[in-house]
């Protein structure tokens, strides 16, 4: 394995399998008072190109929806580098749930928002979307 700084970050991907159907997902993960409650305090509107924010532990977040196709998918940017994407597929009754968080640069390149290396950011974030997906959302749309 080579030493280079000039590493890209690879993507966060986390998939779940939801014992949920997929309009009740679709509600927790593309409305603003579903993305609150497992997520972040919002301003998100299910509109294409609607400007809102994220309340994170970073300060406010501006973020823009990119793509919309109920109940499917979901796109938006978060600050200024990176994309979040959600997909939902009905899977007989239940719903599989695949979140991708890309756009991460390269591990030594740091992130203007927060003054950290994409690398190390990604990593954390990475144990925090694998606990959201996996404990929170599930509970939200299982419970």
């Amino acid at each position: 394995m080579s030493n280079s700084t000039h590493e890209p970050v690879p993507d966060i991907r986390k998939t779940a399998l939801f014992k949920a159907p997929i309009q009740k997902v679709w509600e927790a993960v593309a409305t603003s008072e579903g993305i609150a409650a497992w997520f972040m305090p919002n301003s998100f509107e299910p509109k294409l190109g609607f400007e809102f924010s994220l309340q994170s532990p970073y300060g406010t977040s501006l973020c823009r929806v990119e793509e919309l196709d109920p109940p499917n998918r979901l796109v938006f940017t978060w600050g200024d580098e990176w994309i979040v994407s959600f997909n939902l597929v009905e899977r007989e009754g239940q719903t599989e749930f695949t979140l991708t968080h890309s756009g991460w640069g390269e591990t030594e390149d740091v992130i203007a928002q927060t003054g950290q290396k994409h690398g190390e950011v990604r990593n954390r974030m990475d144990q925090g979307w694998e606990q959201i997906v996996q404990e929170r959302l599930r509970k939200h749309v299982e419970g």
